[in-house]
Formats: C-alpha cells, structure tokens, sequence
C-alpha cells in the first residue's frame, strides 16, 4: 500500500466556495499559461518579414486540435478516475492509474506525431488553403508535431496534479516554459531571421521542458501518486476506467474540431470572395486568426472551472457525498459565469491595443489592414456578447464527466454544438455566405448545449442520490 499523504485542500469536506477558488485561480493561470504559447507565437511572429505568417499559423488550430483532442480526452479520463480512487482513500488503485496513464500518454503521443506528419499537408489544403499560406502552415505545423509526444505528457502529468489538488506546481513549472517559449521565439525570429519555423521550435522545446520538470516534481511527491520508473505499468483495470471517460472526452474534442476545421474553411471561402488569392496577405483569416487567438485566453479562464468541476464532482462521487455535489454545482456555475464576463468584457473594450500585437490594425477604407480588423472585430462581437453561455455548457459537461456520464456528456455535445454548426454551415451559409452567418452560429448552439447539459446534469445527480450507487465502472 501507498503511504497515504495530506490531501489539501480537502475536497469532500468542509465549506466548497474558497476551495473552489483556490484550486480554480492557480489552474486558470496555469491555462493561461499554455494559452501564451501560441499567443507568443502569433504575435512574435508578426514581426518576421513573412506577412502571411499570422493568417498561417491561425488556420493550423483547428486541425492541430482534431490531433490533439484524442490525448487530452484520456487525461480528462486519468483526472476523473485517480480524483475518485483519492476521494475513496485507494491509494494502490489511484498509483497504477497514475503510472498507467504516463504509458498511454506517450504511446498516444507517439501514434499523433506520426499521423499528424502524415496528413497535415492534404488536410490543410482540403480546408481550403493555397500557394504561400498553405506551405508555411505546413511547415509549422510539421516542426509542432514533433513535439506531441512531449506535450501529450504535459497534458497528462497537470490532470494527475489537478486530481490531487495540486494546481500550483503545474503554474510554476508552466510559468517558466512560457517565458522560455517567449524568449526563444524573440531569438529564432529577430535574431536568426525564421518565421513560422521559429516559433514551432521554440514552442517545441518548451514543451519538452515542461514534461520533463513536471515528471521530476512528480517523482518527489510523497503520497499515492509518487512517479517512479519501476512501477510503470499497463493496469487493464485503469486502462477501461479511463477508456470510459476518456473515449467520449476524446471524440467529442476531436469532432468539435471536425466543426472548427469547416468553420475555418468558411472563413477562407469568405476571404477568397474579397480579395484575390495573389494578395500580399489574406486579411480575413489574419484578423480572424488574431480575434481567435486572443478569445483562447478567455476560453481557458473559464475551462478552469470546467477542471475543477471535475476533479470536485469526481472525489464526492468516489466518497459517495452526493448532497454535496449540488453545492459543488452552484459554486462552478456562479464561478464560471463571473470569469466569463470579466475575461470577455476585458478584451472586448482592450480590442484594439490587444489586436495591434498580431499587427491587425485598423486602415483607411477598402485596405487591406481594415478588412483585416473589421473581421477580427466582428468574431469578437459574436463571441463575447454571449461568452457566459460557453462557460455554462464547458461547467456543466465537467459535472456530467465528473458524475460518471461521460457518454451522455459527449452525445449531447455533439448534437448541440458539432452537429448543429454543421447543419447551420450546409444550409444558412450557403444561403448567406458571410462572417455574420459563420459566427452566428456559436451563440445559438452554446445555449442549446448549456441547458441539455445542465438538464443531464440535475436528473443524473438525483438518480445517483435515490439509489446511492457507486460511479466506478469495472
């Protein structure tokens, strides 16, 4: 048996509203954090002499996301079931799902390289990019995926951390790879003369810094999810605990960039209807790349909570304190809906200065600069008005998870946002093809996904307290 160490701060016990915050706050700047590398990317690339090199690494998210997202959906599921077996002081059972986790990460992490070298170039240009655009979001995006097995650790050593409580060492070690990336984003760019290149290799080293010190912290850790070398494993038991969990995590994620990737398609197809392919650069995706850029460090604030409300929901489960997780509810959904309005309200009114770092600036009429910033002013319109209705649909689907309704989770997902935006972009765009149509959509499906999810979410909690079943699955 494991030594059992201190959990702190104790999730199935005593008030919930400081300790939410407290877990939430070094979480969110942690996120926040990983946010910066590839903000630091887009905007220390603005300054190379390469002007398509913003627009270029902006269409490359959605598909890097469809890669991904498979990963991070097994974290999701090694941060549910190693919070669970710590919430029913298992301590054996929470270090075999630790070790075992490590091992899917890198056998994960490996198989995303490889297909992510295979495909990226085909599935680039069917999105819709050409010429300059498509080769330098080629090539960025090969040096990135050489990387993937070191991130895809990354991922999964911070889901161990937050499943213990620990959201501090993830913030400090992240702390100084983000100002590693930064730094040497400035030095491969306006020292060596890269481009796209530059700032993949810098976001590449930082993640392997980011691996390597999380993994050293992990083995100086004192309770059950100490990492040592000689206890890596395959446990078959933790494997269909976390399969569970993390398939429908892993296909809801990747099929959101299915939706994200069309999206960014429609995107091109508006561009390409305003000004010619032989542009000096193309300004819809630029100042969209930007607008879209700048709304990941909203989104991330908010997904906080969305972790929180996980690891929260998922220990209560495992000390079978189900009274307790409707407080656990209340607190997530005020939290998530107070950041939401702060980070978008922020960056809205800022959105000028913050837009001028991608070097997306308004000009006179009919240039390209304000084509450019009309775009990346108009996504942001669309997406902060209602912003507090993504981090309603993200609170609620980490309770669903939490719960033991991964499944559910993702279904409901998949309807209200995936397919939904899919049906919009067959039908509505093609009627209308414009920017207003294309970010009209978010909205709608975020309240739609909200409501079913919060629904799901109140009448699995019932179930569970009328019956008093256990929520870990064989």
């Amino acid at each position: 048996m494991v030594a059992t160490q201190k959990r702190t701060p104790c999730m199935t016990e005593g008030p919930l509203f400081g300790k939410i915050l407290l877990f939430v706050l070094p979480l969110m700047a942690t996120n926040l954090l990983q946010t910066l590398y590839n903000a630091a990317d887009m905007m220390v690339v603005g300054l190379s002499s390469e002007p398509d090199a913003v627009g270029a690494i902006g269409i490359t998210g959605p598909f890097i996301n469809l890669v991904l997202n498979i990963f991070v959906g097994f974290a999701t599921g090694a941060n549910v079931v190693v919070a669970r077996h710590l919430g029913a002081r298992e301590d054996e059972r929470a270090s075999r799902t630790v070790h075992t986790s490590l091992v899917i990460a890198l056998l994960f992490g490996t198989a995303s390289m490889l297909i992510g070298l295979l495909i990226s170039r085909p599935v680039l240009a069917m999105m819709g990019a050409e010429g300059k655009l498509l080769d330098l979001a080629t090539l960025y995006t090969e040096i990135y995926f050489l990387g993937i097995p070191f991130l895809a650790l990354t991922n999964y050593l911070i889901a161990i951390f937050r499943a213990k409580g620990d959201t501090k060492t993830p913030l400090y070690i992240l702390a100084v790879a983000g100002i590693l990336n930064v730094l040497l984003n400035l030095f491969f760019v306006m020292a060596v003369g890269l481009s796209v290149e530059g700032v993949a290799l810098a976001t590449m080293i930082s993640n392997i810094f980011s691996a390597l010190f999380l993994l050293f912290k992990l083995a100086r850790d004192r309770g059950a999810c100490r990492f040592r070398f000689r206890l890596l494993c395959f446990d078959r038991f933790a494997f269909k605990n976390i399969l569970y969990i993390g398939v429908p995590a892993g296909i809801q994620g990747s099929l959101f960039s299915i939706a994200n990737m069309m999206i960014q398609s429609s995107v091109l197809q508006v561009n390409n209807a305003m000004v010619p392919l032989d542009s000096p650069y193309q300004p819809v995706v630029k100042g969209c790349a930007a607008a879209g850029n700048l709304e990941g460090f909203a989104y991330t604030a908010q997904n906080a909570v969305y972790q929180a409300a996980i690891t929260f929901t998922s220990q209560n489960a495992g000390a079978a304190k189900y009274e307790r997780i409707r407080r656990v509810m209340l607190c997530c959904y005020t939290v998530t809906f107070c950041i939401a309005v702060l980070f978008s309200a922020t960056i809205f009114l800022l959105r000028a200065p913050l837009l001028a770092l991608y070097d997306v600036v308004p000009g006179e009429a009919g240039t390209l600069e304000l084509i450019a910033f009309d775009a990346a002013q108009l996504r942001m319109i669309y997406m902060y008005s209602c912003y507090f209705l993504l981090a309603f649909m993200e609170t609620g689907c980490g309770i669903l998870r939490g719960l033991g309704r991964s499944i559910s989770s993702t279904v409901i997902s998949l309807l209200g946002a995936c397919v939904f935006r899919i049906i919009w972009l067959s039908t509505i765009f093609r009627a209308i093809p414009t920017l207003d149509i294309i970010y009209l959509s978010y909205p709608i499906s975020w309240f739609l996904t909200a409501l079913a999810q919060f629904l799901c979410a109140v009448v699995a909690l019932r179930h569970l307290i009328r019956t008093r079943l256990p929520e870990i699955h064989p």
